[in-house]
């Protein structure tokens, strides 16, 4: 059976989410005035940035226009202090040419606009690898919904029950649950303790280079 492979981003194809977290404190606290630790931030930090802005600060706050505004500045600082220290995950480009090789086809699946989509593809240079792109604009609604990945499955002409994901928060592996696919928690951010009531989980790893197996 064909098979295909759906890649969050932020935290799985580049191990980045401590410079988001830094970037949205200094936006939400010292920019926009929300009283929050820089734990509670971290714990606002998934989905769309305009459902982030819904849910620290009330839905309607923003006009979308500001919304555009506030994530653009938000995405352009993170860019400026990542950039310079962006490497992909271990294992990623060897694990990435093996599937190309072996002819599975891949997606990305994420809540990032495609600005910041763009930027880690075409830093990394791996944009070759990804045959659709599935970003925060192409759905209604973030995960858990599983609408990213089953549209990445759609444009990938594969059943979703033979796509596997690889993500990195609870909620992406909640999506793909909800979209009837298999996972890898990619534990750059969480731990696997905190997947453990998910039962579509079929590897935890930090490490590309050890789900050689999936490639067969």
């Amino acid at each position: 059976m064909k098979k295909a492979f759906l890649f969050d981003l932020n935290g799985t194809i580049v191990d980045d989410m401590a410079y988001h977290k830094k970037v949205w404190y200094h936006v939400l606290v010292n920019e926009l005035g929300a009283n929050m630790s820089f734990e509670q931030v971290a714990a606002e930090m998934y989905g769309k940035n305009s459902e982030l802005l819904d849910r620290v600060f009330g839905k309607g706050k923003f006009s979308p226009e500001e919304v555009s505004e506030i994530e653009m500045a938000k995405e352009k600082k993170y860019q400026e202090i990542y950039r310079p220290v962006m490497e992909p995950m271990p294992g990623l480009m060897e694990f990435l040419a093996a599937a190309k090789s072996a002819g599975i086809p891949m997606g990305i699946g994420s809540a990032a606009i495609p600005f910041n989509i763009d930027f880690v593809l075409d830093e990394l240079d791996i944009r070759e690898y990804f045959s659709t792109i599935v970003s925060a604009f192409d759905v209604p609604v973030s995960k858990p919904n599983p609408a990213v990945f089953l549209k990445g499955a759609e444009a990938l002409k594969v059943d979703p029950a033979n796509c596997i994901v690889f993500e990195d928060a609870p909620k992406g592996v909640e999506a793909a649950a909800n979209a009837g696919m298999k996972a890898v928690a990619i534990t750059t951010m969480h731990e696997p303790e905190e997947f453990k009531q998910y039962n579509n989980i079929i590897a935890f790893t930090k490490d590309f280079g050890t789900l050689s197996h999936l490639l067969g």
